[in-house]
């Protein structure tokens, strides 16, 4: 009768180990199956799962994709929408450091860019780093100002001919 306290594994399906390095009548010995140099035959080996073999490595046969702009400009989005949570009535001045106050932002230094997500419900004088066409629209139609900063003159390595030639 077979109980947990004897239990044996199936015929064949185990098999004693080799006992390498135990001289040459083993069949393992000398080497002990590890062949001849290189680092798999030194004590101490350890293949890490990254190494190829010495082959190209794969982090350096793919391509490496994208463009990093060093000039890129990182806006804060503000939604017409979100200017409903302002305080007060009548005219609304909208600045970063409104909008920081109202929670709507978190930092004030940095641009911020209306978006044209809502209704303009009441009237807005926008005093903002950029903003979308339509949120001009909106803002305007409602009876708002919307008052931009003029766009800094653009960053290139060439100037225009009309530009060389005066």
């Amino acid at each position: 009768m077979k109980n947990l306290g004897n239990l044996i594994p199936a015929k064949g399906s185990t098999s004693t180990r080799k006992r390498r390095g135990r001289g040459y009548g083993s069949g393992n010995g000398r080497t002990a199956g590890r062949g001849h140099k290189g680092a798999q035959s030194r004590s101490g080996y350890k293949r890490r799962s990254w190494f190829e073999g010495g082959q190209m490595p794969i982090q350096r046969r793919l391509p490496k994709h994208g463009f990093w702009n060093p000039f890129r400009e990182e806006f804060q989005e503000v939604n017409i929408r979100d200017l409903a949570k302002l305080p007060g009535d009548g005219e609304i001045d909208v600045t970063p450091e409104v909008l920081q106050a109202a929670r709507i932002i978190k930092k004030a230094d940095q641009p911020v860019k209306l978006l044209s997500m809502g209704d303009a419900d009441r009237k807005y004088v926008v005093r903002l780093s950029a903003a979308s066409k339509p949120a001009v629209a909106k803002i305007e139609q409602a009876g708002g100002q919307v008052h931009l900063p003029e766009p800094a003159p653009k960053r290139g390595k060439y100037k225009k001919r009309a530009e060389r030639a005066e």
